[in-house]
């Protein structure tokens, strides 16, 4: 179709010829794949009296090549690992989900265990629950606590620790051959549990009093009294034959000294002594050395059955594949694996949720742990960055025990995966050590900087900032007779 146009009404004549319903042609200095239709502008037109001023085609707009996506994540990971405010809401989260993963996983252990002695399926699941009810106000006093008062319950604490543990060769009961529990009547505590807490209190006042009077850069100020304290606690609880809380007690007072500066020569020492003291105790103790002796085996009923739990968890991990047979569809836990619910239940998180559940595990602990180092790296306060590393310590030394034991890497030594295991005496203060982590993290200069942008009138402003700019932006927009 041809169409005609004259000059007199301000219009130049072509001779175009195109398919009917055809899509018009780009308009000056717009890009189409990759070209510029620039020669077809208004003003050069073919015919007499071609009138009319020429307009200059605008040039297209460059366009950058497009990158990969994942170019320069690890920079943004970083800028976002560094706000202020990060600790303290990985800290949280992560401690969060591992008690709500671990009651869910307490439920699906217990269950058989719990029918097998004649009670509710949901009994450990209940006490459990409540535990965590009761570790959730401890988790909450601690972190809106002030360091001051932190610091004002270490020698309280203390005493009472060192009073109770004493106590346990006196009136305590034997649970699974150690007897290091004592009976209340509707429930029972392992007051060595609270020594952990008694010892990351008062060994970081300890060291920041002395480190506030540079006295820390002299032997006898270093070890004394941290060390003989730790020895008595160490001692109480060996006479109740608990070796798994006494690693974990040497590690929380290792972790004070490395963190203290204690020089290799005095490191060496106490962790010689140390050592020696553990191959003489294990020297002494046949179920500590069947114990040693069932590392690598696979013969469930090998040195008198003691090697059942060990090769049962690790059929259950190796019979969970990668995505686990289901929640609540494990086979070991019906009678197979002992102590399914409190120290192997790691086994059966593998078993039922598989490598994935496993290694998410794992990765929130590592989250709990890198957040709690950087708290303790951050802060000038000699206190805070003592106890945070005790923390830490104290629960990546009990959790790397309790899963290298799964795992059959290290002697079965009987301690619960902290935050996860059954067993409301531990739970309670690991809580309370994760409520310490979380007003540390708050106490940060910059945090607290943040925490005060968010006051209670934050939430409005932001959101009639953003309301007003919605009606800005309206073109045109009525006025809503507001005065």
């Amino acid at each position: 179709m041809a169409a005609e146009r004259t000059a007199e009404g301000g219009r130049y004549s072509s001779a175009r010829v195109h398919r009917s319903r055809s899509p018009r042609a780009p308009r000056a200095g717009l890009p189409l794949r990759g070209r510029t239709f620039a020669g077809r502008a208004r003003g050069t037109g073919s015919g007499a009296g071609g009138g009319g001023s020429s307009r200059t085609p605008r040039a297209p707009r460059p366009r950058g090549p497009r990158g990969n996506p994942l170019r320069g994540l690890p920079a943004r990971l970083m800028r976002a690992w560094d706000r202020p405010l990060t600790a303290y809401y990985v800290i949280l989260g992560a401690s969060l989900l591992i008690i709500v993963l671990g009651l869910v996983m307490v439920y699906s252990a217990s269950v058989i265990t719990a029918l097998n002695y004649g009670l509710a399926g949901s009994f450990f699941f209940r006490k459990q629950l409540g535990a965590a009810l009761i570790g959730g106000l401890l988790l909450v006093a601690a972190a809106r606590m002030p360091v001051k008062l932190h610091r004002a319950l270490s020698y309280p604490l203390l005493v009472a620790a060192v009073v109770t543990m004493a106590a346990v060769p006196l009136i305590g009961v034997s649970v699974n051959g150690n007897r290091n529990w004592i009976n209340l009547g509707f429930f029972q505590i392992q007051p060595s549990e609270f020594g952990k807490l008694a010892l990351v209190l008062w060994g970081a006042d300890l060291l920041a009093r002395k480190s506030e009077k540079r006295l820390l850069n002299q032997w006898k100020h270093m070890l004394v009294p941290l060390v003989p304290v730790t020895f008595l606690l160490l001692g109480l609880i060996m006479l109740g034959s608990d070796m798994g809380t006494a690693m974990i007690l040497t590690a929380i007072l290792f972790g004070l000294l490395w963190l203290a500066g204690a020089p290799t020569r005095m490191f060496a020492g106490v962790l010689g002594f140390v050592g020696l003291l553990g191959v003489i105790l294990v020297k002494t103790s046949d179920n500590r050395l069947a114990r040693f002796a069932c590392l690598g085996s696979t013969d469930a009923h090998a040195f008198n059955d003691k090697c059942q739990q060990g090769v049962h968890g690790l059929y259950a991990l190796a019979s969970g594949g990668f995505f686990g047979s289901g929640l609540g569809a494990s086979v070991e836990k019906w009678g197979e694996l002992p102590e399914a619910h409190t120290d192997f239940i790691f086994a059966v998180l593998g078993e039922e949720l598989g490598l994935a559940g496993t290694l998410s595990v794992i990765a929130l602990f590592t989250a709990l742990g890198y957040a709690g180092i950087r708290v303790a790296g951050r802060t000038e306060d000699p206190f805070v960055r003592y106890a945070a590393g005790a923390v830490i310590t104290w629960i990546t030394a009990q959790a790397v025990i309790n899963l290298g034991a799964v795992l059959g890497l290290l002697p079965i030594a009987g301690v619960p995966l902290p935050l996860f295991s059954y067993g409301g005496s531990s739970l309670l203060p690991t809580m309370f050590a994760i409520g310490l982590l979380i007003a540390f993290a708050r106490d940060e200069p910059a945090a607290r900087a943040a925490l005060a942008l968010r006051g209670p009138g934050f939430g409005r402003k932001r959101f009639a900032v953003r309301w007003n700019t919605m009606r800005r932006r309206a073109p045109g927009a009525r006025p809503s007779g507001e005065r």
